[in-house]
């Protein structure tokens, strides 16, 4: 059976966070196409992933018989979600942008999914499955905009998701999300209404496409 681990790291619930409609509708279709299928699902607003310590962090590289309680403890939560990636046949990942970067939750989850020599590493153990992070942006960040110097969600995320962990990564963009909200940026409105339509397109193909490569 097929297995999605779902991230979402919205702190807005539901239809009220534009990256969580988008993996919602997502997951939706996926669903469809794999109705026996598994869902691992982690909401990190509601369930906030600590973020390292210093237990966590060093029991990775000292080995079972020589850690503390405190780091055993510590290491059994990091393995826990390192091995929820593993499982995965896909990933999904609601990463909405916050001042300029992503959401300090996922980060910390990131932080605790990084194991050097297993997940990171000349073979990282969940090399090649693919990941579709959905990000979500108030303003547009893309190519040629006044503000393109300010994406470091897309930037990091390529290095760390595609560069370090091997992931398949692909992105899904809805941006200018606060032009429905922001008068000083009625004149846009169009542009934000295009690009979340554009937004549930992609989660519908890309969940398709997906579903066809696990099955060939």
């Amino acid at each position: 059976m097929a297995t999605l681990l779902h991230i979402d790291s919205s702190v807005f619930p539901g239809e009220a966070s534009s990256s969580r409609s988008v993996t919602a509708a997502f997951r939706k279709v996926w669903e469809e196409q794999h109705p026996e299928g598994t869902v691992i699902y982690r909401d990190l607003a509601a369930a906030p992933v600590p973020h390292i310590s210093a237990a966590a962090w060093s029991a990775g590289y000292a080995a079972p018989s020589e850690r503390t309680p405190e780091q055993s403890a510590a290491f059994a939560a990091r393995v826990k979600l390192i091995e929820e990636l593993e499982q995965a046949d896909t990933v999904l990942i609601g990463a909405p942008m916050y001042n300029f970067s992503i959401p300090s939750t996922l980060k910390a989850w990131l932080d605790s999914v990084l194991l050097l020599g297993r997940t990171a590493g000349e073979a990282p153990s969940a090399q090649g499955t693919p990941v579709v992070v959905v990000t979500s942006r108030g303003g547009s960040y893309a190519p040629g905009t006044p503000r393109e110097g300010f994406e470091f969600v897309q930037n990091y995320l390529e290095a760390v998701l595609k560069g370090t962990l091997g992931l398949d990564l692909d992105f899904i963009v809805p941006e200018l999300t606060m032009a429905p909200r922001n008068p000083a940026m009625s004149e846009l409105v169009p542009l934000y209404q295009a690009s979340r339509e554009r937004a549930f397109e992609d989660a519908t193909t890309k969940a398709k496409e997906l579903a066809k490569r696990l099955a060939a």
